[in-house]
């Protein structure tokens, strides 16, 4: 019955295109366009919007292997049999095709026929109310009807969050008596390791909203899950998921990096296989280009890292080690993922930069937490404040699942909900300090539109379009018609004007009728294919059906395209230069600039930064034609076409061919021939986050600008250094560079003679408290470091003498004190003493025992601030005064 992991994979998706199904691969782990998940947790998530009929399917049956990560029983990882959080999902799909006959017969066809799994050991359920399964499991599969359970709704009615859900009917494997509980009662749903589901089979007829209420879908879909890792186990007849080929041979790496041996300690085993799990998650999220940080989907990967790193403290590593074990989880899976070889080196640096991030703080934050703990259980508390974790979260990068899991294990709880409070009130902050750039945009748009209202593109193959006025809304009502001087959203039945989208921002231009003149400012996509244009009626008034032109901006369009062809080129050619992982996080392309973010963990040099520019501008020469394919996805991902960051494609999809150069999936605007980019110039690289790089760059009339103004700023330089070529620029900045350094020592010689005169006079006026002296520097002055210098100065001279500046400048007073160590020991404290002086000054000051500074504004109190002083240290030094 031994089977590998590959090759179940393998002929679970080969069984379903003989069904014809289309095989897609696995959806990266970043949902696309679905706010209510953090990270792809179930096979059918990524397709959601094909089971809502959102978005048409490429076909109405598809199956795939989709990786997944979960958390919610991250507690759970490691402790038991079958709990991961990270995990592979094998499911086949049905959009309003087939339904329960089919998904209940192939499923038993593929568990019986194709993994031969014996007939006597597999048990079923069924929602207790639907009787439909029932006779099809019973009837037409033949199962004993004794074999068949009935389940409520916890059990058998598949919902995570709102979205498509719907009763659900599972299988089981019963590994044997010798597996079980012993318990009389012992059978399916037993929390024992008997029975183990590994197929879930939904019939998915709702669709539940926010509010709890589910909506009977139009046509009733298939969607099924089967664990890969758990129907691995029961074929490899294992008895845990990390016993599994491809795992275990993680588990064995994890083992060896650590100099343990698995099976020696119970507790030890834990922190073995919770590595072995996160360390799978933690490549693949880093894989589809997350990265850590403190928020999202970024904060599950730093708490995953981090409690892998924990656990490896565990078994006595404490260096940074998850990097190590990266090649063997390639290894593992490259056969399913080959996009994880590419990405290794760079998934590597990741992980290493971050775990080591962690080192340096884990220990002083472990220290702290511990203390916290060890109070509270000298006070025999078992409630850790809230504030506590958040410290340990906000200063020392402790995820508070981490925070709890440590507390946990010394018997204490946090109390989330402080940590909750904090937390939201430092949101609170950060949603107040970008209130400008929230209020912007489109946000407040709430309009109903049609389900037969539909916006045909015109754009890609004309500029002007004789179109007619569907819909006009003003102020989110609709309305027949719009006046002079109202910004309204108006609908189109054709369209030139591109609508933001893939990092493009939309065309402008106006809509010409009749006695009618309106400026078009904005366009986004509406749903259902509609395409709302924001307009500005300049003259006379439009109305619904009327006739109108709508023209696009060519000057604004063309400048776009050439810089969305460059942007290509741009991709093309980072990954070329750094490597595979310089994958697209993000892009904004203008008729102005191209912004470009991509992952990468360093700073680009400035040999790489000309290097990538000569590379675009050699293709920009050569005049390359641009081609548009027209296909459908399965064949544009056969042609090796990649795709850009967060777009959602639908069956027919366009290609950008650019020779052997380049070739992505893309909606946007592009050039016909490369050449008429003109020209290619970076003019900026810099960080945007953890490792994530942006370049921003200009092409054609903007490059050309940029280099006649880098030009004239190189006329105006050499004219004010009086170089007579470009070239002697540098030579003439040094000569004036070594002319500045030779004045300001002049100035500083002179500085020390001021300060040679001045100090006689300062001694002079000492106040002698026995072997101290107090010397008072009074004056008018804005030059501070010139009295920081004085100050030195007399020290040098007398170590033990007691130095009070009272500087006016201006309206302001500053107080600037220092003493030698001697002083403080006996007792002379710079800081209380200057806390004092500026009290009466009506200001504030401090610092250390034998330095201090502050200030105040009411100059009229110098002579009482100075009496205070010399009062204070009278009162301090008497014992030695002699005055």
């Amino acid at each position: 019955m031994y089977m590998s992991t590959d090759e179940i994979r393998e002929k679970f998706l080969q069984f379903f295109e003989s069904k014809g199904h289309l095989r897609l691969p696995s959806f990266s782990l970043i949902p696309k366009n679905d706010k209510s998940l953090l990270l792809i947790n179930a096979g059918m998530a990524p397709l959601k919007p094909y089971f809502l009929g959102i978005e048409e399917p490429p076909r109405r049956r598809i199956t795939t292997c989709q990786k997944c990560i979960r958390t919610p029983d991250i507690d759970r990882v490691g402790k038991t049999a079958r709990h991961a959080t990270f995990f592979e999902m094998l499911g086949n799909f049905s959009f309003g095709d087939y339904f329960k006959r089919e998904a209940i017969i192939w499923a038993w066809e593929f568990v019986t026929e194709v993994l031969k799994l014996p007939r006597e050991r597999l048990w079923v359920t069924i929602y207790e109310e639907d009787d439909e399964a029932f006779e099809i499991w019973h009837k037409e599969v033949g199962l004993e009807p004794d074999r068949i359970k009935r389940m409520g709704k916890e059990d058998n009615f598949w919902e995570i969050g709102t979205g498509p859900c719907g009763p659900c009917s599972e299988i089981y494997f019963d590994r044997g008596e010798e597996k079980g509980c012993g318990k009389p009662t012992c059978g399916i749903g037993c929390d024992c390791d008997r029975f183990v589901e590994f197929w879930n089979l939904v019939f998915t007829q709702f669709d539940k909203d926010e509010n709890g209420v589910y909506h009977r879908l139009k046509n009733p879909n298939i969607d099924t899950g089967m664990g890969l890792e758990r129907i691995a186990a029961i074929m490899q007849e294992v008895d845990s998921l990390f016993d599994i080929d491809i795992v275990k041979a993680i588990r064995d790496k994890v083992c060896e990096v650590t100099s343990y041996e698995y099976g020696k300690d119970a507790e030890k085993d834990v922190s073995v296989r919770v590595i072995t799990d996160h360390i799978r998650g933690t490549v693949f999220m880093i894989g589809d280009g997350i990265l850590p940080s403190n928020e999202g989907r970024g904060y599950v990967l730093r708490r995953l890292i981090r409690r892998a790193a924990r656990h490896g403290r565990m078994l006595g590593k404490k260096e940074a080690f998850l990097h190590l074990i990266v090649d063997t989880v390639v290894e593992s899976y490259k056969n399913p993922y080959p996009e994880l070889v590419q990405k290794a080196e760079y998934i590597k640096k990741v992980l290493y930069n971050e775990e080591s991030r962690f080192n340096q703080t884990i220990d002083v934050g472990l220290e702290i937490l511990e203390s916290e703990i060890e109070k509270l259980k000298k006070n025999k508390e078992i409630i850790l404040n809230g504030e506590i974790a958040f410290r340990m979260y906000d200063t020392y990068g402790f995820p508070l699942d981490l925070t709890k899991e440590i507390a946990a294990e010394k018997g204490i709880i946090v109390d989330q909900e402080r940590f909750d409070e904090l937390m939201q009130q430092q949101k609170e902050r950060a949603r107040a300090a970008q209130k400008e750039l929230e209020n912007a945009g489109w946000k407040d748009i709430n309009i109903v539109i049609d389900e037969d209202i539909e916006t045909i593109f015109v754009g890609y193959d004309t500029l002007e379009q004789d179109a007619k006025i569907l819909k006009i809304f003003l102020d989110n009502e609709e309305t027949a018609y719009v006046k002079e001087e109202d910004v309204c959203f108006v609908i189109l039945d054709k369209t030139p004007f591109y609508a933001e989208s893939g990092g493009q921002v939309a065309d402008k231009g106006i809509l010409e009728g009749e006695g009618v003149l309106a400026e078009v400012l904005d366009v986004k996509k509406g749903p259902k294919g509609t395409i709302l244009h924001k307009v500005k009626v300049l003259k006379g008034e439009i109305s619904v059906l009327s006739s109108v032109v709508a023209k696009v901006n060519e000057e604004l369009r063309l400048a776009t395209m050439k810089n969305h062809t460059a942007t290509h080129l741009l991709h093309s050619a980072l990954r070329k230069i750094l490597g595979q992982h310089a994958q697209q996080s993000g892009s904004q392309v203008t008729p102005d600039r191209l912004r470009f973010d991509f992952a990468h963990y360093e700073p680009l040099s400035e040999e790489q930064i000309i290097e990538i520019e000569k590379m675009v501008n050699n293709v920009i020469q050569q005049a390359i034609p641009v081609e548009k394919i027209v296909t459908d996805l399965d064949s544009a991902l056969k042609m090796g076409a990649t795709a850009l960051f967060d777009e959602k494609y639908s069956n027919v999809v366009r290609v950008i061919k650019i020779g052997d150069f380049s070739m992505e999936l893309c909606g946007g605007t592009h050039v016909d021939n490369t050449g008429q980019i003109g020209m290619f110039k970076i003019i900026s690289e810099s960080s945007v986050a953890a490792g994530v790089r942006r370049i921003e760059a200009i092409t054609g009339n903007k490059a050309y600008e940029f280099i006649l103004n880098t030009q004239q700023t190189l006329k105006q330089l050499r004219s004010k250094v009086k170089a007579s070529t470009d070239s002697e620029i540098i030579s003439k900045i040094e000569q004036l560079e070594n002319t500045i350094k030779a004045l300001e020592n002049e100035v500083e010689k002179y500085k020390l003679l001021v300060v040679e005169n001045e100090l006689s006079s300062l001694f002079g006026k000492a106040v002698d408290y026995g072997e101290f002296k107090l010397i008072v520097n009074r004056k008018e002055t804005d030059d501070m470091d010139y009295v920081k210098l004085l100050t030195d100065k007399i020290k040098e001279r007398d170590s033990k003498a007691i130095v009070l500046n009272i500087i006016q400048q201006g309206s302001k007073v500053t107080i600037l004190m220092s003493c030698s160590k001697e002083a403080v020991k006996k007792g002379v404290d710079c800081g209380k003493v200057v806390k004092e002086v500026c009290s009466v000054l009506g200001g504030k000051g401090g610092g250390r025992p034998d330095f201090a500074q502050g200030g105040g504004n009411d100059i009229s109190k110098i002579d009482m601030a100075l009496q205070t002083a010399e009062n204070i240290l009278k009162d301090i030094l008497k014992g030695s005064a002699q005055k």
